[in-house]
């Protein structure tokens, strides 16, 4: 036992160690790839709006870095598996690590260190740095490539508090103006006051809301009292950001941030489906680290006609029947289909009972 205990701590480090490298190394290349082609991309829209050096390479490929090894770590983790293990296989030492006694259920273990290693990294990078990356990136684009562009909404109903409601029948976001404005407080469901006013405008020196042309009427039991006037101060538990539709805004937002914005949307009465969505992937995306881990192990360990390029081929199209999967499961949560809890967990389920299948196969 003694003898045996540092051989499997030394098969344990070279195994870990060939799926780590493996993993940054295929993880670099792409990420090199991606910024080469992106830079050709933006290249005459950097020139032509004269957009700092220091500006494209701290504001945008620093945060761009993260995003995109985020995105391709389920793809390269699979494929990383599948190719060290296969070159193992063909090497003939897998078929010499089993002879000498140790158990496939053990020379998996290494592995799932590995996986666990990769599923913390697109976890704490998933909720913490790519989100304010993402919000960066928005920003520069916003700044130099895109303009900013006014949007007007339209029939706007919120919950500010609760109890409290307003009605817009548009609200503009180029003047911070909203017209047509109503504002509802209710006490065990009955209407205690409301507020009509032809437009109200966002001050942002002062930081409050003029109301302008108002009508109120205060309700107490069968008495009434009606107040008019041209316009006054008051403040609201809503700011103009409130009404600026950003396009994927859940993707910008830390897991902090997103819970706090998804209690808010709740309150508001406005439906949080896509921040819902966002919060389930970001809990359900690590765990494919598992899956795709087991799965490529169980099918690269064995040596068969046609070695790596097999293999390789194999797990390309199982990895990315997994990725339409997650987006085949994320339309149906957005479309309220399926609860977006459920929605998202359902390729993990779908391959995870696939792992589970070729584990058991592999061990025989």
């Amino acid at each position: 036992m003694k003898l045996k205990t540092p051989a499997i701590g030394i098969l344990d480090r070279y195994i870990l160690g060939k799926f780590m490298a493996t993993f940054f190394v295929s993880i670099a290349l792409i990420i090199s790839i991606a910024t080469v082609f992106d830079i050709s991309e933006n290249l005459d829209d950097f020139l032509s709006k004269d957009v700092p050096v220091r500006e494209i390479v701290v504001s945008y490929y620093m945060n761009f870095i993260p995003y995109f090894a985020n995105l391709f770590s389920a793809l390269f983790n699979f494929i990383a598996v599948i190719f060290f293990t296969s070159k193992m296989a063909y090497n003939s030492e897998i078929i010499a690590i089993l002879s000498s006694g140790v158990s496939f259920h053990r020379l998996v273990r290494p592995y799932m260190v590995g996986a666990a290693i990769i599923a913390l990294f697109t976890y704490i990078l998933g909720n913490y740095i790519i989100p304010p990356a993402n919000k960066e990136m928005v920003n520069f684009k916003t700044t130099y490539i895109k303009k900013k562009r006014n949007s007007l909404e339209t029939n706007i109903h919120r919950q500010i508090t609760p109890g409290t409601y307003i009605y817009m029948r548009s609200y503009n976001t180029s003047n911070d103006v909203g017209y047509k404005f109503t504002i509802e407080k209710f006490d065990e469901g009955k209407l205690t006051s409301k507020l009509s006013a032809d437009f109200i405008k966002w001050d942002r020196e002062r930081k409050v809301w003029e109301i302008n042309n108002y009508f109120i009427r205060d309700i107490d039991g069968n008495r009434e009292k009606i107040t008019t006037g041209t316009k006054k101060d008051t403040t609201l538990n809503m700011v103009p950001e409130d009404y600026v539709a950003l396009k994927n805004m859940a993707e910008t937002l830390s897991l902090p941030e997103l819970n706090k914005e998804i209690e808010s949307l709740k309150l508001r009465g406005i439906n949080a489906i896509d921040f819902l969505v966002e919060k389930h992937k970001r809990r359900a995306n690590p765990f494919s680290a598992f899956i795709l881990t087991l799965i490529g192990v169980s099918l690269a360990s064995r040596k068969v006609k046609g070695g790596l390029g097999l293999h390789l081929g194999l797990g390309i199209l199982i990895a990315f029947s997994y990725i339409m999967f997650m987006q085949i499961a994320t339309v149906f949560a957005i479309s309220g289909s399926v609860p977006p809890s459920i929605a998202v967990w359902i390729p993990n389920l779908i391959f995870g009972a696939l792992a589970a299948y070729l584990y058991k196969r592999a061990m025989r």
